[in-house]
């Protein structure tokens, strides 16, 4: 692009991909032919809902979404959420909803529902403006479910993990009777403790090539295991 009587000559790239990535030059047709060379990066953010793409919730309790944007160039201008393709209305008598962002180099949008009803199952949209829109399906169920639960930040446990813990929990708790009457019918055992202890940039990129200067701008799991040594 360039205007008649200006100086600069823009290159437009609408619609930017990263396979637009790479080193442009503009140059000028004298002799010998000056250049300059610039090297332009696409960013692509990701965004994703913690704990996606099932929920379960037990009803009564608090539904808490946390949609986080990754590789942003900026944080987006504005993050939208929505419950079976409706934009959420805080202002609704259902009331009890509110949101939380927090905009930088990693922008986090946690949504708040207190008191889940059957209504409130569905599927969520995090929506952010400048980076792709992710959605979580949310399940409110009354008491224990065999399915994947959501407690917190927890993973959800899967059935056969399950019956595995519990598996796990009668051997241990067998192995701890065992021990505590090897303790009574011996008093000089000792016990030892051991610890292992982007957007796809925006729709248009520009590039500019004038007469001035440049400016580049680039932006335990802890396991702990305490065993009784073997007597």
């Amino acid at each position: 692009m360039h205007s008649p009587h200006a100086e600069d000559w823009t290159l437009r790239i609408r619609y930017a991909q990263r396979k637009d990535s790479g080193i442009y030059e503009c140059q000028i047709s004298t002799t010998p032919p000056i250049g300059h060379s610039v090297y332009l990066n696409i960013v692509e953010p990701i965004t994703e809902v913690i704990g996606g793409p099932e929920l379960h919730i037990n009803k009564g309790s608090t539904i808490n979404l946390t949609c986080i944007v990754r590789f942003a160039p900026e944080p987006p201008p504005t993050v939208i959420w929505s419950h079976n393709r409706q934009v959420i209305n805080f202002d609704s008598p259902r009331g009890g909803i509110s949101l939380v962002t927090e905009k930088g180099v990693l922008t986090t949008s946690r949504l708040l529902v207190q008191k889940a009803i059957q209504q409130d199952s569905g599927l969520y949209t995090c929506t952010p403006s400048n980076a792709n829109p992710t959605s979580v399906r949310v399940h409110i169920v009354d008491g224990e479910h065999p399915a994947a639960m959501h407690h917190g930040n927890s993973a959800p446990l899967q059935p056969p993990e399950f019956f595995l813990l519990v598996l796990l929990s009668c051997g241990l708790l067998f192995f701890l009777e065992s021990h505590a009457q090897s303790i009574h019918r011996s008093t000089t055992y000792q016990n030892t403790t051991g610890s292992a202890t982007s957007t796809q940039g925006s729709p248009i990129v520009l590039i500019n090539c004038v007469d001035q200067q440049r400016h580049r701008l680039y932006r335990n799991q802890m396991e702990s295991s305490i065993w009784p040594p073997a007597t």
